[in-house]
């Protein structure tokens, strides 16, 4: 697609030109994660609006890519933000960031977790013109990001505009650089989970899960010790397990009557998690911190499922304090058995928060959220001019230009 192709107005959105725009994902496209799925669903949701969209990505295995995607190097495993994220970074990273901005003449790039050490920092570094950074971490304050202050600094002056998928996210961004971000959600698209198909019918009432199990902020032991409880007040209620499981470590933490009760599924697609989410009585999110939105509530909530989850303030936001799923106390079994207990007695209790979870899911349905991130692009680019490599030290922002006495440009 030719620069002047990219000049047309977008089919039915009144008075709005196409737009060339990369997308920097720092996390490895081919490992399921939040930023990854935010990544994804964004670029084809820009792409239905009629932009020309390339994105940059980690990857182990390039043939999972899919065709508006580029390869931006093998990933390492990096511990960050309390968990393990697979991350690219180097000089051989640098050169596949600088020649995608070269040949993909950008009106706008979008960077995504702009201080993740990985491709991302590295676009900051390299990239010059509009570029736009979104925020998904809640990161207290850390020693790295104390110690990386004024690195950070040199990648942050070149961003035109901010975004933050929470108030979360934005007080991360806040309190460990400055400066302030427009605050728009993460998206979820509504139809993928409302109109799939259930799993085969099975016996009893259903409890879903769903994260890695040797995570624990995602809080499967706190579930854990509720579940013999439930079990007394349900006898034929079934614990589902969706994600990465050492299963043998999950059952040990059970008594054997009540380990019986558990059901490995496994990682899933995408489709397969909206059939199992579609499937369940209730979605049971016992995350105990690290959140800064909720983006698997949405899910949830999208598939007509009523969630139970903890009262982490990102939760409690995205159920609107409670109105649109039940809350319980962080960390607290007793409490998660009470407020579950109840929930999965009491069917008027599942179907109005069904209805409640459903209209709430659809005020951030893609259609909407992408249309805030274009006003954002707007906001920033120039008109005939395209995001281009940065020639002055690009690996050290402004340090590199103070230490030049050249003046090469």
């Amino acid at each position: 697609m030719s620069r002047d192709e990219g000049a047309a107005p977008i089919p039915g959105v009144s008075g709005q030109r196409t737009l060339r725009i990369g997308i920097v994902c720092p996390y490895a496209w081919d490992v399921p994660g939040g930023v990854q799925a935010h990544v994804r669903d964004l670029a084809e949701t820009l792409m239905d609006f009629g932009h020309f969209v390339r994105v940059i990505t980690p990857v182990q295995d390039p043939s999972l890519l899919p065709d508006y995607a580029d390869d931006g190097g093998r990933p390492r495993s990096v511990p960050y933000n309390g968990s393990v994220a697979r991350l690219t970074l180097g000089m051989r990273a640098t050169n596949h960031v600088r020649r995608w901005i070269r040949e993909g003449e950008f009106d706008v790039v979008h960077v995504h977790e702009p201080l993740a050490p990985s491709l991302s920092l590295l676009t900051c570094w390299a990239a010059e013109g509009p570029i736009v950074a979104t925020w998904h971490s809640s990161i207290a304050r850390s020693r790295a990001l104390s110690v990386g202050y004024y690195i950070a600094q040199t990648a942050m002056e070149k961003v035109s505009a901010r975004i933050a998928v929470s108030e979360y996210a934005r007080r991360t961004l806040v309190d460990h650089i400055g400066g302030d971000a427009v605050l728009i959600p993460n998206g979820v698209k509504v139809a993928d989970f409302a109109e799939v198909a259930p799993l085969e019918p099975r016996n009893g009432r259903r409890v879903l899960f769903l994260g890695r199990t040797g995570e624990p902020r995602k809080g499967l032991s706190v579930l854990l010790r509720s579940w013999p409880g439930l079990r007394h007040n349900f006898p034929d209620l079934k614990l589902v397990i969706v994600g990465a499981a050492d299963e043998a470590d999950v059952l040990a933490q059970l008594p054997a009557e009540d380990a019986a009760s558990l059901e490995f599924l496994g990682p899933l697609s995408d489709h397969g998690k909206a059939r199992a989410l579609r499937s369940a009585d209730v979605y049971v999110a016992p995350n105990t911190g690290g959140e800064s939105f909720g983006i698997v509530l949405l899910e949830a909530m999208s598939a007509g499922t009523p969630v139970v989850a903890s009262d982490l303030p990102a939760f409690r936001r995205v159920l609107d304090d409670g109105r649109t799923g039940a809350v319980f106390i962080n960390e607290d079994s007793s409490d998660l058995t009470r407020v579950l207990s109840r929930v999965l007695s009491s069917s008027a209790e599942r179907e109005s928060l069904a209805a409640a979870g459903s209209a709430r899911a659809a005020e951030f349905d893609w259609s909407h959220i992408a249309a805030d991130v274009v006003a954002v692009y707007d906001s920033v680019v120039q008109p005939g001019e395209v995001v281009k490599v940065d020639l002055r030290g690009q690996l050290m922002g402004r340090w590199g230009q103070r230490g030049s006495t050249s003046g090469v440009r």
